[in-house]
């Protein structure tokens, strides 16, 4: 079956607020068809940032300064929404997706199986999800997490009590 895009008004591309109908129409059209279904930049990045966070070997997503200002964020009230999406571009198009991560990874792990898992697991998620095409996830680790980071990083009680 061939998809038939129809257009409601009188050019040859529909105008704005007009439209467009994808697949064929009418009472005898399986229901699949009926309509366009349009999926947003950020609900695929979501999708990639929860599916890169569960692999094992991944301590956060964004670089340095992202990381830092989202810390900032998470702790003014109302803030800390971008947390999921943080290090995460994507490019959405009619049928396909290409994901740009920038991660940081467990002290230890072998960084060339963390970004293979990575890649599995975020072209799993979107794919199943979403229906489009992962074309290319490329990786930038920008960091390494060293287990006694996070003490250092904790903060004092103060001196004064």
């Amino acid at each position: 079956m061939t998809d038939n895009i129809t257009s409601v008004g009188g050019g040859s591309r529909p105008e704005a607020g007009v439209s467009a109908l994808k697949g064929r129409t009418g009472a005898g059209a399986p229901a699949e068809t009926r309509g366009k279904t349009t999926i947003a930049d950020g609900v695929v990045a979501k999708i990639a940032g929860m599916a890169a966070r569960e692999v094992p070997g991944i301590y956060g997503l964004g670089a340095g300064m992202a990381r830092a200002f989202g810390a900032m964020r998470e702790r003014v009230p109302g803030g800390g929404g971008g947390a999921v999406t943080r290090g995460v571009k994507v490019e959405v198009g009619e049928r396909q997706a290409a994901v740009d991560l920038d991660v940081v990874v467990e002290y230890g792990v072998s960084i060339v199986d963390v970004a293979g898992d990575v890649r599995t697991s975020v072209i799993s998620a979107v794919e199943r999800m979403t229906g489009l095409e992962v074309v290319e996830v490329n990786i930038a680790v920008d960091d390494v997490h060293l287990p006694d980071e996070e003490e250092e990083a904790a903060p004092d009680e103060g001196r004064v009590r």
